[in-house]
C-alpha cells in the first residue's frame, strides 16, 4: 500500500488539489446534446443505474424492433436494463454480444448515431472487462478507448490521484479495503485504479500503459486540457477519470463533446454521476409523496430487501424498529431446500398480503447470514435462487401496496422484470440522493405504481425508515 492509499477526509484531499473550474458549463452541455443526432446508451448491469436522472425511460427488453423504435424518440437518449451483475461471466458475455448484435441492426433504420456507456457500480464490482469487449466485438468496433469513470458523488464515491474511494462515515477508504473488495464474485485487491484494470484484464492491459485525466487536468487547463488528453488516445488504449464533484465531469464532458464533435468515439465503463451530466440533464429536487403520486388508500406499502452489504443490514434494523411495520423474514436455508422452499415462499405471501389489507408496510426480506459458494459461480447461483424465491413472493402477493421499494440492485431488477412485468418504464427522479424512482408502464402487474429503486450501498443507516415515514399516508 502507497502512502496515498490511505484513509483520508474529503476535506483534507481537497486541501491537497487546485480550486475547480470556475466556468459553469452545464448550459453549453445542455444545448450541445439537445443539437446532437446522438443517442445515448445507458446498458445498466443492475437498476440503479438510474439514480441521478429523471424523465428518461428505462427498457428492459432489446429486441431489433424495440431498440429501433427508441432510437427514434426523442430525449438525450435511454437506459437498457440487462441485469448483467446477476450472471455469471460466460451468460453476462452472451448477453452483452445479443444486445451489441441487435444495436447495430436497430441503427440501420433509426437514422441517429449511439454513444455508448457500459453503467455499472461505483464501488468497482461487476464483470469488467468481459462484457464490454463482448459488447463491442458485437456492436463494433471492437478497439474504441475504454474510459474508466466510476465516481458517484450522491454514494460518496471519488476518483483522485487514480485512487477510487468510497466514503465510511466520515472516511473515505481506498476502495479494496472496503467490505465491497471482498464480494464473493466480483473482489479484487487494487484502489488504484491503474492498477485494478490490470488485475481485472490479467494483466494484458498494464498499469503503465494506461492513462488518466487528472484534476489538475481538468482544474487548471479546463476542457481544452481534456480534448487533448483524450486526442491522444490511440485504439485499444484504457483512460480513467479523475473527479470529486460534478463541476470536474463538466468540465470533462465539455471537452469530450469538442472531441466527439471531430468524429473520435469512445466506449464508457461508468458510475451513475457521469450519466447525467453526459446526457446534459439538470438536477432536480428529491420527490416526496405527491410528486411520486402515492395514493392516500389504506392500504400499507411493501419492502423486499434482499442485498446483503453491511449498510443494508443497518438500515433494514431501522426499518423494522417502526411501529407501522409488519417483518417478513424468510430463512435463506429454506430457500436453498427443495422441499422447504414452497411452504417458505406461501407463508411470507400470506404474512404480505395480510399486512398490506390492514394499512401497515410490510418489509420481506432474507436472513441476514450471507451464504456463499465454493467459487464465482456457486455463489451467483445461490444468488439467484434466493432472489426467485423473492419474486415468486412477489407475484403472489394480491393486494396491491400503495408504493414498492426493492432494496439492492438485482433483486431491484428482478422484481421490475419478473415480479411485475416492466418492459418500459419512466425515472421520475429520486426519493433520496441516489434512490431512483420509476413509474411504471401501463403493460405491468400494477399500473402507474411509484417504484422505488433502492441500491444496496447508498444512503445512511436511517434511509429505509426515512421513505416510510415520508410516504405514510394523510389520515
Amino acid at each position: 500500500m502507497t502512502a496515498t492509499e490511505t484513509s483520508i477526509t474529503l476535506e483534507q484531499l481537497r486541501e491537497t488539489l487546485p480550486p475547480v473550474w470556475p466556468q459553469d458549463l452545464c448550459g453549453f452541455i445542455g444545448k450541445t446534446v439537445a443539437d446532437s443526432t446522438t443517442k445515448l446508451v445507458i446498458l445498466d448491469d443492475d437498476p440503479t443505474g438510474t439514480q441521478t436522472v429523471h424523465d428518461i425511460p428505462v427498457l428492459t427488453t432489446w429486441s431489433i424492433e424495440v431498440l429501433e423504435n427508441e432510437l427514434k424518440t426523442c430525449g438525450p437518449g435511454f437506459f437498457i436494463l440487462t441485469n448483467s451483475r446477476s450472471l455469471v461471466p460466460s451468460a453476462a458475455q452472451a448477453l452483452s454480444r445479443k444486445l451489441g448484435t441487435n444495436l447495430r441492426r436497430a441503427l440501420t433504420g433509426a437514422g441517429v448515431s449511439v454513444q455508448i456507456i457500459s453503467r455499472s457500480d461505483s464501488t468497482l464490482r461487476g464483470h469488467y472487462p468481459g462484457e464490454v469487449d463482448a459488447l463491442m466485438q458485437a456492436l463494433g468496433p471492437s478497439d474504441l478507448p475504454r474510459i474508466l469513470i466510476p465516481c458517484f458523488f450522491e454514494g460518496g464515491r471519488y476518483t483522485a490521484n487514480d485512487i477510487h474511494y468510497v466514503s465510511e462515515g466520515e472516511r473515505l477508504l481506498p476502495a479494496a479495503q472496503t467490505p465491497y473488495a471482498r464480494d464473493a464474485a466480483f473482489g479484487y485487491r487494487h484502489s488504484n485504479l491503474r492498477d485494478w484494470v490490470a488485475e481485472k484484464t490479467g494483466g494484458s492491459v498494464a498499469a503503465d500503459r494506461i492513462m488518466s485525466v487528472s484534476i489538475e487536468d481538468i482544474r487548471l487547463g479546463g476542457p481544452e486540457a481534456v480534448t487533448n488528453r483524450l486526442l491522444s488516445l490511440s485504439p485499444g488504449d484504457c483512460c480513467i477519470v479523475n473527479a470529486l464533484e460534478y463541476r470536474d465531469l463538466e468540465v470533462f464532458t465539455a471537452g469530450l463533446l469538442a472531441v466527439e464533435s471531430q468524429g473520435r468515439a469512445f466506449v464508457f465503463r461508468s458510475a451513475a454521476s457521469f450519466v447525467r451530466v453526459r446526457a446534459g440533464i439538470r438536477p432536480r429536487d428529491l420527490l416526496d409523496r405527491e410528486t411520486m403520486g402515492v395514493d392516500h388508500s389504506g392500504r400499507g406499502g411493501l419492502f423486499v430487501v434482499g442485498s446483503y452489504v453491511p449498510k443494508t443490514n443497518t438500515q433494514l434494523a431501522a426499518l423494522r424498529n417502526r411501529k407501522n411495520i409488519v417483518d417478513v423474514e424468510v430463512k435463506v436455508d429454506t430457500l436453498l431446500d427443495v422441499l422447504r422452499q414452497p411452504a417458505a415462499v406461501a407463508a411470507a405471501i400470506a404474512a404480505a398480503n395480510q399486512a398490506i389489507e390492514s394499512g401497515l408496510d410490510a418489509v420481506v426480506f432474507t436472513s441476514r447470514g450471507l451464504v456463499t459458494g465454493r467459487d464465482v459461480c456457486g455463489s451467483l447461483n445461490i444468488g439467484r435462487r434466493v432472489s426467485d424465491s423473492l419474486i415468486a413472493i412477489v407475484q403472489g402477493i394480491s393486494c396491491r401496496p400503495r408504493f414498492l421499494v426493492a432494496k439492492g440492485g438485482i433483486t431491484a431488477s428482478d422484481v421490475a422484470t419478473k415480479g411485475l412485468g416492466v418492459r418500459r418504464a419512466i425515472v421520475m427522479g429520486q426519493v433520496l440522493p441516489g434512490v431512483p424512482v420509476w413509474r411504471l408502464g401501463s403493460e405491468t402487474r400494477w399500473p402507474g405504481l411509484a417504484y422505488i429503486v433502492f441500491p444496496g450501498n447508498v444512503g445512511d443507516e436511517g434511509a429505509l425508515a426515512t421513505i416510510s415515514r415520508c410516504l405514510e399516508p394523510v389520515r
